[in-house]
This record gives structure tokens, C-alpha cells and sequence, in this order.
């Protein structure tokens, strides 16, 4: 069963899944493809076309959230689980795994491709070409920029690789590739590559250790890093487990 508020409107050329419900005042254009049990909040719209598409549909897999305020585009797919905050604008072209996670106000501008299980905190700003890994964490107000001569024609996508986690208030510079398993501090500005399993912080951002030296700050004595060793939260229990079994040291 579907369950469409009377004030939304859902184009008849729209495909929607089973057990799927659309909130007050949302639009869902001709080009959009939603899976099962998909909830769609109040006041969002999906499936906004334009020029700098591939003609393809937006595609919302099963058991995904979209919360109110939301914007999609077409010409992009999301795997299962995609979970939005409140106001999230994401542009065409920006393909995602499953389990993706986008915080609150946080704007994606497409051309994009995103590993499985990457986690969004809020406001975080993504400019076109940007690669992102597998369960990747990007925390508030970090900003991944892509033209390396303001304004111009030329975008320089960058580069977070698995595992890795970048810090509040941080921006990472056109084409610089953050590492696996490395952690930028916050409020740092990465202007060069940042070396696997490596932290880097400040203004421009310098190596300054290993991760592996962080510890827990609960009185474990236990390594922070890599982090998969003790947080599994939200995660499904195959991937932990497999964590778990190789003791966290994803290559």
C-alpha cells in the first residue's frame, strides 16, 4: 500500500515501490524511481530536472528516509537505507551504496560518487568530483572544494578514501586525497595529501602523528584507531562482524 498526502503531488510517470508514503506538500516530477517502504517527508521535492542530467531517473532504494525540506535531482541513485536530515540538497549525477546517511542542511553539488555506509553530520558542503569511500565520516561544516582557481571552469574533485574520518569545521582543498584510515582534526585546511593512517591538523594541515597513538577517552586505555575496532553503532551485524574477525585493520 501507498499512502500519498492529499496536498502532495506525485507525477503519474513516477514509479513508486510498495508500502511507500509521501508527506504534505511534496513533489515527486516525472523521472524518479522510489523503492519499498520509503518514507518521504513533508514539503520535499524529488526528481528536479535539468540540462546537466544523463537522462537517467533519480533512484531511491528500498527502506530509505527522506526527511522534510528536501531537495533530489534527477539523474542520480541512492542504494538502500539512504537516511536524510531536515533541508538536504543533493545535484544530479552523485551515485551512492547503500546505508547513507545526510545530516541536516548539508548540500551535495553532483558528479559525485560515494562509497557504502558514509555518515553526513550536518552542513556539510560536497563540491562536484568529489570520490568518496566506504563508510567514510564526515562531521559538521566540513567543506570538500573542487576548483583550485576561484571562479573557474576547471574542478579538481578530491579524494576520501575508506575508513577515514574528517573533522569539524575542516576543508579539504581540489584534489588533495585523504588517505584510509587517517583522521583530519578539526578546523583544519588539508592543502596536501594526507597519508593513510596518519592525523593531520592546522592551518595549512602538517602530519603530526599516527593515529594509531590515539586512545580512548574513557579510561580504557584502549586505541582509538582504527575506530572499527570498538564502534559498530548503526552498522549491520555482517560488516561488524567482519570487522571484528580481521581485529579492524581494513587495508
Amino acid at each position: 500500500m501507498t499512502g500519498v498526502h492529499p496536498s502532495a503531488h506525485v507525477s503519474p510517470r513516477a514509479r513508486l515501490g510498495d508500502d511507500v508514503e509521501i508527506g504534505p506538500f511534496s513533489i515527486i516530477h516525472d523521472h524518479v524511481v522510489i523503492g519499498n517502504r520509503v518514507r518521504i517527508g513533508a514539503y520535499c521535492e524529488l526528481g528536479i530536472a535539468t540540462a546537466l542530467g544523463d537522462g537517467s531517473p533519480l533512484m531511491i532504494a528500498d527502506d530509505s528516509l527522506v526527511r522534510s525540506h528536501s531537495v533530489f535531482y534527477e539523474s542520480s541513485s541512492f542504494g538502500p537505507g539512504l537516511t536524510t536530515g531536515h533541508h538536504v540538497t543533493v545535484r544530479e549525477k552523485t551515485i551512492a551504496g547503500p546505508g547513507f546517511q545526510i545530516g541536516t542542511l548539508s548540500e551535495i553539488q553532483g558528479d559525485c560518487l560515494i562509497g557504502d555506509y558514509v555518515r553526513f553530520q550536518s552542513n556539510v558542503f560536497v563540491g562536484k568530483k568529489t570520490t568518496i569511500g566506504n563508510f567514510v565520516w564526515i562531521l559538521p561544516y566540513v567543506v570538500l572544494t573542487n576548483d583550485p582557481t576561484p571562479p573557474s571552469n576547471v574542478l579538481i574533485g578530491c579524494t576520501v578514501e575508506d575508513y577515514a574520518s574528517i573533522s569539524a569545521a575542516s576543508v579539504v582543498l581540489p584534489g588533495v586525497t585523504v588517505g584510509h584510515h587517517s583522521l583530519v582534526a578539526a578546523q583544519s585546511c588539508v592543502s596536501r595529501d594526507v597519508p593513510p593512517s596518519m592525523i593531520v591538523a592546522g592551518v595549512p594541515a602538517r602530519v603530526i602523528g599516527s593515529t594509531h597513538g590515539i586512545k580512548l577517552r574513557d579510561d580504557s586505555g584502549r586505541a582509538a584507531y582504527p575506530w572499527t575496532r570498538h564502534f559498530t553503532r548503526g552498522y549491520p551485524a555482517t560488516v561488524a562482524a567482519g570487522w571484528s574477525a580481521d581485529n579492524g585493520e581494513q587495508p
